[in-house]
């Protein structure tokens, strides 16, 4: 059986919107891992993380998808879908260094 995605089309190559959680940074929280919204380059944290704003940005905004953005992991996940897939040919580049937090 083949679990789709029905988002994958909209992916679109985004810059970062900040150099870590851009919302955590606002906050002066920290964070674990980086997710990032592949619709708009909102930079958020992993749900892991105490604030889980990649989730929220889902949440406020219904963009679908993200990408495993720090460390950089090469897959993306679809929140309505819920769907896990591959964007190792298509990972973000960092545009600048990542602070470290854990």
């Amino acid at each position: 059986m083949t679990i789709r995605c029905t988002h994958v089309s909209g992916i679109r190559d985004v810059t970062p919107s900040a150099l870590g959680c851009e919302d955590c940074l606002k906050i002066g929280s920290t964070w674990l891992h980086l997710r990032l919204c592949r619709t708009c380059g909102h930079v958020g944290c992993c749900d892991q993380s105490p604030n889980q704003h990649a989730t929220k940005h889902f949440h406020a905004t219904r963009h679908p998808i993200i990408e495993g953005y720090d460390p950089p992991e090469g897959w993306g996940w679809c929140y309505v879908d819920e769907v896990m897939f591959d964007l190792s040919d298509r990972m973000t580049p960092h545009n600048g260094p990542i602070p470290r937090y854990y």
